[in-house]
């Protein structure tokens, strides 16, 4: 799958996969043997709503992997205003090698996605919060081993998830 929309876009095997591979690369980067696997690749941040765990995350992960990131607001581009959708996708997806998207309206990172020839990743919109809930799995891996069998309440924002 190129793009990573929703956790409801992938099977749990999937899921657990990603999580395994995360893990296994945040073990080698603490002991300083993970390779630069994004040198010479931008990321586009595209950030309609403003961040500060967000952004820096991406921002030091695309870094850490010897990356680049080029940071755009709502007023570089004014997403479905002044640039239309189809139009971002579609150049960006020329420029840059992946899109990361926090936006008000899941529309605009589905209409990316459909556009972009690189993989767009939904950074945060009104119905959802992929990566905040794959760091939460995480972090609960982490902290409770396997997770199979365990209830797990949510308390917070529901878009945050």
């Amino acid at each position: 799958m190129k793009d990573f929309i929703s956790i409801a876009d992938f099977t749990a095997e999937q899921l657990a996969g990603l999580l395994d591979r995360a893990a296994a690369d945040k073990k080698r980067f603490k002991a300083g043997d993970l390779p630069p696997t994004c040198q010479r690749k931008t990321l586009a941040l595209i950030f309609e709503k403003p961040s500060l765990r967000t952004r820096v995350s991406f921002q030091c992960a695309i870094t850490q992997l010897g990356g680049a990131a080029v940071y755009l607001t709502e007023k570089d581009i004014g997403l479905g205003k002044r640039e239309p959708v189809a139009d971002v996708g579609r150049v960006l997806g020329r420029l840059c090698d992946a899109v990361a998207v926090r936006t008000f309206d899941q529309a605009h990172v589905t209409a990316l996605a459909e556009y972009c020839a690189a993989p767009v990743i939904n950074a945060l919109t009104d119905r959802a919060h992929p990566c905040q809930a794959m760091a939460d799995i995480m972090t609960a891996r982490e902290v409770f081993g396997d997770l199979a069998g365990r209830k797990i309440a949510f308390v917070g924002d529901g878009n945050n998830v």
